[in-house]
């Protein structure tokens, strides 16, 4: 074996800390971005959130490593410059870069030991980022869906609030509020009376059976509560429950013990609405099963579905699409919501304080660690800044590629792949693609994630394009149109749209109607 030196070159790609910071804070949700910043508000001293509106101006990327002036250094700790995000500055001001920022300040300028790239404004940033002044009435004088969320009552306290009026003993009234308290959220028991009376008497078989009589007595006092079904253990018995409760003139005898018998049999005939087969398992007719399963269908399969929480299904949008002009000049934009940025800056104090401190020997060591999580602090009022401004300037090309949308609807949306709004910015496909995930834009037609406009092409008979996203609103629209007793097939509606001139197939079209959740013909089809 020889030795011997040798000298290789060779390349390799290294993410600075903040280029890193900078990639995870694009791909956060709006809910994951606030959860980030109440974090590196614990973590970090030398950044607060201001909760007074600071004076605005217009700024951008372009701005954010301008050298501050000699006159202003001084008064830098006294007045906050605030860096007013988007609502105000045009798009074309901007930044068309996004690489990390460039650019030195002298170290005297934030106090560091100038190694690190940083922003000399360490003003407030999101000033008009007003947070919602608690009024529960928006313009339509409609309540807010977070105000009537939080006011809504829970299906354990509209259940608790009922047992009061019940004259019960200590026993029973312990045992059917344990009962309550293990319902799930949709209403039903899921545990079985002995295995929650198991998790109580361990091994005492004495103390086991006494508990799943209270139980068993609680249970059937729980059932007769408001919902109807609630306290169910599984979907037949809930259903049971229901038609139990129904009023018996609006319900004659014999078509309550046949849907009855129904619901004792398994649910997969139901759904697939089997009436031979039920007609067997039941002893009757199929005319007979036909109208209980129309009485089977009017129930409720989950009893606490309209006392869930909704306030965790409001979705809060990223970029709202506001409209000027009228007729032939009418246009369309996009702005950042200003409920979700978050209205960060440097402390004052703790900065001018660290600037003014020089120690030698172990303080020094103290100082440099102090004067790291300065920078951090700086880069992540940065960064955020980045990752608002790349999300409106993708907003802003979608808005301009899908401009009929905005207009007509979905049926006019035109087809759009991630490669071409690439292009038209100058960043990577993969940065679009965490831009426009877990991101939503509020437009006139509702709601939507931000990649809900972008979508595959089908050829035309012309010779041209048609969105994917399109065709499914197209087939979602002959469905809602459709006579219910004959509901069409996949194959005719991959016929109706060839009328159209699109050209789908069967597959294709079945894959679509799958993905808006629409049923089968056989499902859809009225009794």
């Amino acid at each position: 074996m020889k030795q011997g030196l040798s000298l290789r070159v060779s390349q390799h790609l290294a993410l600075t800390p903040q280029l890193q910071q900078s990639i995870r804070l694009l791909q956060l949700s709006t809910l994951e971005l606030s959860q980030e910043v109440e974090q590196m508000l614990d973590e970090n001293p030398f950044l607060e959130q201001s909760m007074d509106e600071a004076p605005g101006e217009d700024f951008g990327l372009a701005q954010a490593d301008t050298p501050v002036r000699e006159e202003d250094r001084d008064t830098e700790a006294v007045l906050s410059s605030g860096l007013d995000y988007a609502t105000e500055a045009p798009a074309e001001n901007r930044n068309e870069s996004e690489s990390p920022l460039t650019g030195q300040a002298d170290e005297h300028d934030w106090g560091g030991d100038g190694t690190h790239d940083v922003a000399p404004d360490d003003g407030e940033w999101g000033g008009d980022a007003l947070p919602r002044n608690g009024a529960t009435q928006g313009e339509d004088g409609e309540a807010d869906a977070t105000e009537l969320a939080r006011s809504q009552e829970s299906l354990t306290s509209f259940l608790h609030r009922q047992a009061l009026s019940l004259r019960l003993s200590e026993e029973d009234t312990a045992a059917l509020r344990f009962l309550i308290e293990s319902l799930n959220e949709d209403g039903y028991l899921e545990d079985s009376l002995e295995e929650l009376a198991a998790g109580f008497a361990g091994d005492d078989p004495e103390a086991h059976e006494e508990l799943v009589h209270r139980f068993t007595v609680a249970l059937r006092l729980l059932q007769n509560l408001e919902p109807p079904g609630v306290g169910a253990r599984n979907l037949g018995e809930c259903l049971a429950l229901q038609i139990r409760a129904l009023p018996e003139d609006e319900v004659p005898p014999p078509l309550r013990r046949t849907a009855l018998r129904m619901c004792r049999q398994s649910m997969d005939l139901l759904a697939r609405r089997d009436l031979r087969r039920l007609a067997n398992l039941c002893g009757d007719n199929e005319a007979g099963i036909k109208a209980a399963l129309a009485l089977i269908t009017r129930l409720e399969p989950k009893p606490g579905r309209k006392f869930v929480d909704v306030e965790r299904n409001v979705i809060v949008p990223d970029v709202i699409v506001v409209k000027s002009g009228r007729g032939a000049n009418v246009r369309f934009r996009a702005q950042l919501n200003a409920d979700v940025m978050p209205r960060l800056r440097v402390h004052d104090i703790y900065a001018n304080a660290l600037k003014q401190h020089r120690g030698g020997g172990r303080e020094a060591s103290d100082t440099a660690a102090l004067q790291q999580r300065l920078q951090e602090a700086r880069w992540f009022i940065k960064n955020i800044q980045q990752r608002f401004d790349t999300i409106l300037r993708v907003s802003n090309a979608i808005v301009e590629r899908q401009k009929n949308f905005f207009t007509h609807g979905a049926l006019a949306m035109r087809p759009l792949v991630l490669r071409e709004i690439a292009d038209e910015l100058g960043l990577h496909e993969s940065t679009i693609s965490r831009v426009t995930t877990a991101k939503y834009m509020a437009t006139p037609f509702g709601t939507f994630e931000l990649k809900y406009f972008f979508g595959s092409s089908l050829g035309t008979e012309t010779g041209g394009n048609a969105s994917s996203t399109a065709v499914r609103a197209l087939i979602k629209q002959f469905v809602t149109a459709e006579d219910s007793k004959k509901p069409l097939s996949d194959s005719q509606l991959s016929e109706m749209l060839k009328e159209q001139g699109i050209e789908c197939a069967r597959r294709t079209v079945a894959k679509y109607r799958e993905a808006l959740r629409i049923a089968p013909t056989n499902l859809r089809k009225a009794l």
